[in-house]
């Protein structure tokens, strides 16, 4: 039996406005909110073209509304979604290092798409992971780095050092570093990746290079189609059609996510509509 009837990954105006027609629809609802969020609206100084709400900071429009899906019963989890994969009449979602499983999913997780390194993409499954708690265990007793921009991969590392022989850190972005004395700390910014002649992982760094038998490359935005693979895209954009339905079963994705424009009042009726539609489909 799924946890609940509907999971939303993401924290913005989208994803609440979905959570909240959800749970008028009667539906059990998860909103999956990544502990640091990276969206241009929660450092916006004043919101004047919101209806309702006239100069309103982005951070305050933010906390209205998450304080609003929950008073209705959403259950927010703390955490990044990093995998999504069907199973069966359910959709099972990796958050963290925990597993949820949902009957629909909807998908409001911005518009950010991440910068990779070059020969990120080619090695990625070949020696180049995104998720620690998925992989760490074929590194058993190797040597591994991290490659973090945000501190969510202090906690991948720290799992990394129970299982590798060692692991070196290298910061992709500042954040609050570990403090793990089994996690070595590396100077040099990572310029790209490449394989050495033994077929290990070879680091460029600004200070030189290093050879690994894996590497873990993490932040805090995953590509829509790395999340969920067999995704239809428009360029950077998920596809969806007026009913906000994916290209997959009990998909539907809102908000930024989808396209322009990116306003605010264009994510809430998109959040809306997706509600309802997972609503129809589940019933």
């Amino acid at each position: 039996m799924a946890d609940c009837d509907l999971l939303i990954i993401g924290a913005g105006p989208a994803a609440w406005s979905c959570a909240m027609t959800a749970r008028k629809r009667n539906l059990t609802c998860r909103v999956v909110a990544a502990p640091a969020s990276t969206g241009w609206l929660q450092r916006a100084d004043r919101v004047d073209n919101y209806p309702g709400l006239p100069a309103v900071s982005g951070r305050a429009l933010l906390d209205i509304f998450e304080r609003q899906a929950a008073d209705l019963g959403a259950e927010i989890v703390h955490g990044q979604a990093r995998l999504v994969q069907p199973m069966g009449e359910e959709y099972m979602v990796l958050v963290g290092n925990d597993i949820l499983t949902c009957r629909a999913l909807v998908l409001a997780m911005g518009a950010a798409r991440p910068a990779l390194l070059p020969g990120e993409e080619e090695l990625l499954g070949k020696g180049i992971s995104w998720c620690g708690t998925c992989d760490g265990m074929f590194y058993r007793d190797k040597q591994v780095a991290v490659l973090s921009a945000w501190d969510g991969g202090v906690e991948e590392a720290a799992f990394l050092a129970n299982v590798a022989a060692q692991v070196d850190y290298y910061s992709l972005q500042p954040h609050d570093l570990p403090r793990d004395e089994r996690i070595q700390l590396c100077p040099g910014k990572p310029l790209r990746l490449d394989r050495d002649g033994d077929g290990r992982i070879l680091l460029h760094t600004s200070e030189g290079d290093a050879a690994y038998d894996g590497v873990f490359i993490f932040r805090p935005a995953v590509a829509p189609d790395r999340l969920l693979p067999g995704l239809a895209l428009d360029g950077p954009f998920i596809r969806v059609d007026r009913r906000m339905a994916c290209s997959l079963p009990r998909v539907y994705a809102c908000g930024d996510c989808t396209g322009k424009p990116l306003q605010i009042a264009k994510a809430v009726g998109e959040g809306n509509i997706a509600a309802i539609s997972a609503a129809e489909d589940l019933a």
